[in-house]
């Protein structure tokens, strides 16, 4: 059958039914064909450089001459989150979390609770992977939760901007399933 004799018949009505109840793609990219990320405010990315040679490659995770973040390197820890997993919510208070992915895919999803922010009360979901190499900073009062959304052990490399505090951490916590965000987890565990 034709497509000029199916949009001419009754099979018209089927595809003016489908379009009717259909919803379009929203917008996922700009004209550079860069992704197009809602951050909360004060966030921001930074891509990261790999140098490839015959004998493997070299990627850069973090440089202060990038000028991409005013608060120095003071303290670097890696962690790990298995497939279907997330961590959080998390908050800091006195610091900001720089996060780079060296292995795996992350969904990274930040609920702006600041009242004086123009993102207030918005969820952002950035998607950062091992294959895309870049950093990306939270901001302080900023709830975040990763979620390992690969197949394998996520691997992050963290960078924030004060040391850990074993005495005081500055870390504040929600469950998961809080009404207090508005984001559904669905199947994924963790806490």
């Amino acid at each position: 059958m034709s497509a000029m004799s199916l949009l001419s018949g009754s099979s018209s009505s089927i595809l003016e039914q489908t379009l009717a109840a259909a919803a379009q793609d929203r917008k996922t990219t700009d004209a550079a064909r860069e992704a197009i990320v809602s951050l909360p405010f004060g966030a921001s990315f930074k891509d990261s450089i790999t140098h490839i040679d015959d004998r493997g490659s070299v990627t850069e995770l973090y440089d202060p001459r990038w000028d991409w973040h005013p608060e120095p390197l003071v303290f670097v820890y890696m962690f790990t989150i298995r497939p279907g997993t997330a961590k959080g919510w998390g908050l800091h208070k006195l610091h900001e979390d720089r996060y780079f992915v060296i292995r795996g895919e992350m969904e990274l999803l930040l609920y702006d609770p600041r009242p004086d922010s123009p993102s207030c009360g918005k969820i952002s979901k950035v998607y950062l992977s091992a294959s895309r190499p870049r950093l990306v900073n939270i901001p302080r009062y900023v709830w975040h939760a990763d979620v390992n959304i690969g197949t394998e052990d996520l691997m992050v490399v963290n960078f924030p901007t004060m040391q850990y505090d074993h005495d005081n951490p500055d870390k504040y916590r929600l469950p998961l399933d809080t009404d207090l965000i508005p984001h559904d987890f669905g199947d994924v565990r963790g806490g």
